[in-house]
C-alpha cells in the first residue's frame, strides 16, 4: 500500500506530526550529560514483529558485555510504517519494555536515526521520553550530505560515518539526545566486539530479541 493510501486509511494528520517533531526537536541537547568514559550500563533495543504485534526487546550490559538486566514488550501495531515516522509505530512498545527494567542505563544504542533525521529521529524521540542519553546507529540517512567522514544537514554537522571493519557497509552515527557527536562515535568504536559489525550491546539486544521471539512462537 502506498504512503498516501496508508495515511488515508489510518486517518493520520501528517502535518500535525511533522509540527510535533519540529517542536520536540527544539528540546534536544547535543551535549554530554555525564562523563561517558565512566558509563558502565549500556543498553540497546531490538525491534521485531510477531504477526500483527511489535516486539521490543531491551538489554543492559556492562563493559564486559555481561547482561545485567533485560525485558521485552509485545504490543499490537497501531500505526503503519511510514518513512520518517517510525517513532509513532515503535515507541509505545519500546517505552513499555524500558519501563519494565529495574536498572537505568547510562546510554542506549538505537538502530535508528538521531539528529540526522529531517526533524526528529527515533533515537532522539526515545531519549526525550526516557531521559536516557541515546545514540542513533543507522544504515541510511535522508537529505544529508557526506564530506569524508562527516555528515551534514542544512550545512550543520550532525553525525559521523563509521566503518567498523573493512568489508562492512558504513554505519551512520548521530547523537539522539544528551550526548555529543564525537562522544557518540567514540562509544560506538569503543564497544565494537569483532567480528560483530555493530556496537556489542546492539548485537546482544538482537540475540535476546531472537530468543524471545522463538519462545513466543
Amino acid at each position: 500500500m502506498q504512503p498516501e493510501e496508508l495515511i488515508k486509511k489510518y486517518n493520520i494528520n501528517i502535518e500535525k506530526l511533522k509540527k510535533e517533531q519540529i517542536k520536540l526537536a527544539k528540546q534536544l541537547s547535543i551535549k554530554d550529560s555525564i562523563d561517558f568514559s565512566l558509563a558502565d550500563k549500556l543498553a540497546s533495543i531490538d525491534i521485531s514483529f510477531v504477526k500483527n504485534k511489535i516486539l521490543a526487546s531491551i538489554i543492559i550490559c556492562n563493559k564486559n558485555y555481561e547482561i545485567i538486566d533485560k525485558a521485552y514488550a509485545l504490543e499490537k501495531v497501531r500505526f503503519p510504517y511510514l518513512a520518517e515516522f517510525r517513532a509513532y509505530r515503535e515507541l509505545p512498545s519500546m517505552i513499555s519494555a524500558f519501563n519494565k527494567l529495574s536498572e537505568k542505563p547510562d546510554v542506549v544504542f538505537i538502530y535508528a536515526q538521531g539528529i540526522t533525521h529531517p526533524r526528529l529521529g527515533l533515537a532522539s524521540h526515545f531519549s526525550l521520553l526516557t531521559g536516557v542519553p541515546s545514540i542513533g546507529v543507522s544504515n541510511s540517512i535522508i537529505n544529508c550530505e557526506i564530506k569524508e567522514n562527516d555528515i551534514f544537514k542544512n550545512g550543520n554537522l550532525v553525525g559521523k560515518v563509521f566503518i567498523s571493519k573493512p568489508v562492512s557497509k558504513p554505519m551512520y552515527i548521530s547523537p539522539g539526545n544528551l550526548i555529543t557527536i564525537n562522544t557518540s562515535l567514540e562509544l560506538c568504536k569503543k564497544f565494537i566486539n569483532l567480528p560483530h559489525k555493530k556496537p556489542e550491546p546492539m548485537h546482544l539486544a538482537a540475540k535476546y530479541g531472537r530468543s524471545v521471539k522463538k519462545e513466543l512462537s
